[in-house]
């Protein structure tokens, strides 16, 4: 059982157990009630034997109820009991099972960061080298063959960035963007990679969701543009979506420190507008 099973099997049980103490509450209620009428039946000095054993009777009515409503009051217990010994177990395999798939999740991403740092480093070190030998060069196979590659976190695709790239490719703006160029099967990673290498310009969409704790795609793609414009000389553009300067400070200061676009003053049009002009001016140089 997965940890979602386990989840459903706890709050079905609370359920369960939240319903049988209504009504082993109810059966108390009855027990109290009816050793309270017992107890205030009255038979008066003068009363005869007819009413004396009239009385007796209804005394001995009222505790049988009680005794009943004891009886059900102890079941119920009993089945609260069993419950919450179920509901204990399912709780300890639901937080082992949540254990185990954190592990799972640390594991993953651990091997990812190892396999962009690893790039990173491989980028790092031939920048150095091209330093030590006084000169930028562009790899062989290297060149660009897309305008501009699209860093993005997939859950702004629908409220800006499909319209944006729509925007660009309406401009004949050639665009790097995950959608067209990764396919069923491909390496994610060098897919990016190669997208990165082979672009002029690298646009990061700034959000939430792009900051975001955890996301380490966006992070390592933000990485990898911050290496490419440091060995290339190519250019990060950074656009504001939905985002305050504060929380941009508060992720990245370098990121803050340069001239963005943002969607709360500019449509897609405009923005992409705005790299065509970019585009255009080195063509001309």
């Amino acid at each position: 059982m997965g940890v979602e099973q386990y989840q459903r099997k706890v709050n079905s049980l609370d359920k369960e157990i939240a319903d049988l103490e209504k009504k082993k509450a109810e059966e108390d209620r009855k027990a109290a009630d009816n050793h309270k009428k017992a107890s205030r039946v009255s038979v008066s000095k003068n009363a005869s034997e007819s009413m004396i054993k009239s009385k007796m009777r209804q005394i001995e009515n009222y505790e049988e109820k009680a005794r009943k409503a004891e009886a059900a009051s102890a079941d119920y217990g009993k089945k609260i009991s069993d419950k919450r010994t179920k509901r204990n177990d399912a709780y300890l395999k639901l937080q082992k099972e949540e254990q185990n798939e954190r592990k799972k999740q640390e594991k993953s991403i651990e091997n990812m960061k190892r396999v962009y740092e690893q790039r990173i480093s491989e980028l790092e070190s031939l920048r150095l080298s091209k330093v030590k030998n006084g000169f930028l060069e562009t790899v062989s196979g290297d060149e660009p063959e897309y305008d501009v590659f699209v860093s993005h976190a997939w859950e702004d695709k629908a409220d800006f960035v499909e319209a944006f790239v729509q925007a660009l490719k309406d401009r004949e703006i050639k665009v790097w963007y995950d959608k067209s160029k990764i396919k069923w099967g491909d390496s994610m990673r060098a897919r990016i990679d190669d997208g990165l290498r082979k672009s002029k310009f690298g646009v990061a969409i700034l959000s939430p969701n792009y900051i975001a704790e955890g996301k380490y795609w966006t992070k390592a793609e933000l990485d990898g543009l911050f290496q490419m414009e440091s060995i290339n000389g190519k250019t990060l553009l950074p656009i504001w979506h939905n985002l305050t300067k504060k929380q941009v400070m508060d992720y990245s200061p370098i990121l803050a420190s340069k001239l963005a676009m943002t969607t709360a003053t500019m449509t897609a049009e405009e923005i992409a507008d705005e790299l065509l002009d970019m585009l255009s001016s080195e063509e001309d140089k």
